[in-house]
């Protein structure tokens, strides 16, 4: 479909008050390039007062560059951007925040070593005869924490949150700017059912109060909830604009270009030996007495609430971290605790949720990053087979079809979906016959997602085992032949793929469990999920 010169509000899509008046910003032509890749290509895009415009487009699309030159991260190339009917020039944060765009991204801004409050106000503390004034700052703070619905204390150090209360600081430091345009990149991604509903409220308020919002996300259905227009992005251009009650399957077509059958197409594999077998695994204070067991071919979910214990059972099971008691056996052999190295040799692999922070050398090419877990293997008497090396990662990164300019291309340059691909691609490389997936699809568009739900199937079907967490139910009930489910650090429940419905595994979720650990240390773990690195 060609790109307008002027997108026109489509029939059903209603206007603002005010009309042109109405309008807070738009984008006229807007081009962007990189080398070798052309990210935007004469975009158009505008914003009124008290709307919530969806940004929606496949990974790659140009969603992220569309935001970045609206927080002054990029620069055009070309067209123009306006702000209240005047062209203007964003070259950086400041620029941005004098114009009143705030921008809370995917993947978090803030200083880990640093308090919550000093996150919310850096660069703007509030001074009292030249010093910072602590006490209004975290008084301050603590107004915006009440207003966003977490509870986190202003004092509290960011480097100790889990992702959601992450999340939920960004937001409130968002709010801190007063800012008259709110840019959020798939703010929900990692928040629970509930929190979403707290975020969906605030959004709904500041609409009300005639902010304008640029909402991005991959949840569709989060889009007729909170959106009053949709503009989709395809290959950098700006394809067309419809109400945000468009239908599902019709959004999808727009965004990918072509229609999706069915969007979990898991094919069970008959159940082989088992591959990962787990036994009395136990962390004091964090998870207890946890067992289960992983077959060749069959992929097992895991889920239950924020908090629950999932990705630290996980992280154990890999090594990364410690535990006090239990065991962990691979192919019948008996992994040593605490050895990433053991068990990598062993043919286990992690894809952890933060991908950018844990999965990635972002400042390395593709092929490098790839290359990352069979490089010991490629190297012979102190010398790299660097040959080899690119030819594994080209057919790898074909055979994902990762979108790139080259294998030199680094990977901070790429989607977040595709440098998902790559954080998959390097475990591919190495053969690894168990592969644990946590949270695989966070920030992926439709197509994406279905690209590596087809490399599940591929996986298991050759005799692989895969064994996932998603906060996304409909993902675990629609990809898994058996999920389990945690509460409070215990597995409350294992249900097969007939029995697993929501409800059944909602009830499991929030199961009471007698915990033989504190309160107090049970509640650490809300804040430990997600939170530390390797």
């Amino acid at each position: 479909m060609s790109t307008p010169s002027a997108i026109q509000p489509p029939q059903g899509v209603p206007p603002s008050a005010g009309g042109a008046a109405a309008e807070l910003l738009r984008m006229e032509g807007v081009r962007k390039t990189f080398p070798g890749v052309v990210a935007l290509d004469g975009v158009d895009f505008d914003l009124r007062r008290g709307e919530v415009h969806v940004l929606l487009g496949e990974n790659g699309a140009g969603k992220s560059t569309l935001i970045k030159m609206l927080s002054g991260a990029h620069r055009p190339d070309g067209g123009r951007i306006l702000v209240d009917g005047s062209p203007v020039r964003i070259h950086g944060a400041q620029d941005a925040e004098r114009l009143g765009i705030a921008t809370i991204y995917q993947e978090f801004n803030l200083v880990p070593d640093l308090s919550v409050a000093e996150n919310i106000f850096l660069g703007r503390q509030p001074r009292r005869l030249g010093l910072i004034d602590r006490k209004t700052m975290h008084e301050r703070a603590a107004e915006l924490l009440a207003r966003v619905g977490v509870d986190v204390s202003p004092t509290h150090r960011v480097r100790d949150l889990g992702i959601a209360r992450l999340q939920m600081v960004e937001i409130a430091k968002a709010l801190s700017l007063d800012a008259r345009v709110l840019i959020m990149d798939e703010p929900t991604a990692v928040l629970t059912t509930e929190e979403v509903d707290k975020l969906f409220r605030i959004v709904r308020a500041l609409r009300a109060d005639g902010v304008g919002v640029v909402f991005i996300t991959h949840h569709l259905e989060e889009i007729a909830a909170l959106g009053d227009r949709v503009t989709v992005l395809r290959d950098g251009r700006s394809v067309t604009q419809v109400p945000a009650t468009t239908e599902e399957d019709e959004l999808v077509r727009l965004m990918v270009g072509r229609s999706i059958e069915q969007q979990y197409p898991r094919r069970p594999a008959e159940a082989g030996a088992p591959l990962l077998k787990v036994q009395g695994l136990t962390r004091n204070g964090v998870f207890h007495d946890v067992a289960f067991e992983v077959r060749a071919g069959e992929v097992v979910g895991l889920a239950g609430l924020v908090g629950a214990g999932r990705t630290e059972v996980v992280r154990a099971v890999f090594g990364a971290d410690p535990y006090d008691t239990g065991t962990v056996e691979v192919l019948g052999e008996r992994l040593p605790r605490h050895d990433v190295g053991a068990a990598m040799a062993a043919g286990v692999g992690l894809v952890p949720e933060d991908r950018k922070g844990q999965g990635l050398v972002l400042d390395a090419s593709v092929q490098e990053n790839l290359g990352l877990v069979t490089l010991r293997s490629a190297t012979r008497a102190g010398l790299v087979d660097r040959a080899g090396q690119r030819r594994a990662a080209a057919r790898i990164s074909e055979q994902l079809a990762v979108r790139m300019a080259g294998l030199d291309q680094r990977v901070r340059t790429l989607s977040g979906g595709n440098q998902q691909k790559v954080v998959i691609g390097k475990w591919l490389l190495a053969d690894s016959k168990v592969l644990i997936l946590d949270e695989p699809t966070r920030g992926i568009d439709v197509g994406a997602k279905v690209e590596i739900y087809q490399l599940i199937n591929e996986l298991t079907a050759s005799g692989h085992a895969v064994l996932m967490i998603s906060s996304d139910l409909p993902e675990v009930l629609g990809m898994s032949d058996r999920v389990l489910v945690m509460a409070q650090g215990r597995i409350t429940g294992e249900l097969n793929r007939e029995e697993a419905t929501q409800d059944a595994v909602m009830a499991l979720a929030v199961k009471d469990v007698k915990a033989v650990e504190p309160v107090e240390a049970l509640d650490n773990t809300q804040e430990s999920e997600g939170s530390r690195g390797h």
